[in-house]
C-alpha cells in the first residue's frame, strides 16, 4: 500500500461511524509494522485524547499481531534459542530495538569468556571464569531497589542498564554458556530462578538430577551450590517439593515464566491491556 493510501486511512481514524473505524483499522492492521512510524506521527498531530486512544490501540495491535507471529517462528524452530525468545518479548514493548543489538552486547560478553577458557579447566573453573567476566569486568548486577519494575524484564534494558532481576540474569548468563557449548541450563524454581550445569556424559538419562554436577545463582553473582540448598530453600518458602525445582525446564517454560511475572507485574501497576495481551502471548505459546 502506497504511504498516500495510507496516510487517507490513517485520517479516517476520526470518523464517528464505528463500521467505518472497523473497516480502516483493519486495513491499517495488515500493513504491518511498516505503518507504525506513520500512526506515531499522526498520534503527534492530533488534537484530541479520544484520537490518540484509537492510534495507541492500533499500534498495540500492530505489535501484539508481530510479536505472536514471530513467537510462531520460534516455535518451528523447536525453541531452540532462548535469546531469541527473550528478544521478542523486549520487542512487543520496544518495537524499534533490533536482534543485532542484543546479539552485539551477549557476544561482547561470549568473546571475553572464550578467551580465558578453554576444555582443560573444570566445570568449576569454567563458572569462575563465567562470573569474573559477567560480573565483574562487565558490571551485571541484581536490581534489588526497584525489584519488582517490569523494565528488569526486558532483556535490552539489562544489557543496557547492567541491571536485572534472576530470570532475565539467567537468561543472559545461560545464552552466553550455551553459545559456548557449555551445558548450563535454567531451573524453574519458583520465588527465584536458578541454573543448572550438567555432566554431558549423563544428559538425557532417566534421572536428570543424576546430572547436575552444581547449581548456579546469577542473581547473586553466580554462587555455586548444591542440592540440599534448593531443598532448605524449598522448605523456607513453604512450597511443595517438586522434582522439577531440582531439573532443568525447556526454553519455551523460561519464556513462559517470564511472560508470567511481567503479567504478574503489570497487573500490580495497573495495565490491564498489556496484562491482555501478554496472556494472549502466553497462550499462543501453549
Amino acid at each position: 500500500m502506497e504511504v498516500k493510501e495510507l496516510n487517507s486511512l490513517i485520517r479516517l481514524i476520526d470518523d464517528p461511524d464505528p463500521k467505518v473505524f472497523e473497516v480502516v483499522s483493519n486495513k491499517l492492521l495488515e500493513s504491518g509494522t511498516s505503518i507504525v512510524p506513520l500512526l506515531e506521527k499522526a498520534w503527534e498531530e492530533a488534537i484530541n485524547n479520544p484520537i490518540q486512544g484509537r492510534i495507541e490501540n492500533i499500534i498495540q495491535r500492530i505489535q501484539f499481531n508481530d510479536t505472536a507471529a514471530n513467537f510462531r517462528k520460534w516455535k518451528e524452530t523447536g525453541y531452540e534459542d532462548l535469546l531469541l525468545g527473550a528478544f521478542w518479548i523486549a520487542k512487543y514493548q520496544y518495537p524499534d530495538l533490533n536482534w543485532e543489538d542484543i546479539e552485539i552486547g551477549v557476544n561482547a560478553i561470549k568473546r571475553d569468556v572464550w578467551l580465558e577458557i578453554n576444555d582443560n579447566l573444570t566445570a568449576l573453573e569454567k563458572v569462575k571464569i563465567i562470573n569474573h567476566i559477567l560480573f565483574e569486568i562487565h558490571g551485571l548486577t541484581r536490581n534489588s531497589s526497584n525489584f519488582h519494575s517490569p523494565q528488569n524484564y526486558y532483556i535490552n534494558n539489562v544489557l543496557e542498564l547492567k541491571k536485572g532481576n534472576p530470570i532475565t540474569l539467567s537468561i543472559i548468563y545461560a545464552a552466553v554458556a550455551q553459545r559456548l557449548g557449555l551445558p548450563i541450563y535454567g531451573i524453574n524454581l519458583p520465588k527465584n530462578f536458578i541454573l543448572a550445569y550438567q555432566d554431558e556424559l549423563f544428559i538425557g538419562s532417566k534421572d536428570d538430577e543424576e546430572s547436575i554436577l552444581f547449581y548456579i545463582n546469577p542473581f547473586n553473582k553466580g554462587t555455586v551450590f548444591g542440592k540440599k540448598e534448593i531443598t532448605y530453600f524449598i522448605q523456607q518458602q513453604k512450597l511443595e517439593d517438586k522434582k522439577s525445582y531440582y531439573v532443568p525446564c525447556s526454553n519455551l517454560e523460561i519464556i513462559q515464566r517470564l511472560i508470567q511475572n511481567l503479567i504478574e507485574t503489570y497487573e500490580n501497576l495497573g495495565y490491564p491491556n498489556k496484562v491482555e495481551d501478554l496472556k494472549n502471548l502466553n497462550k499462543s505459546l501453549e
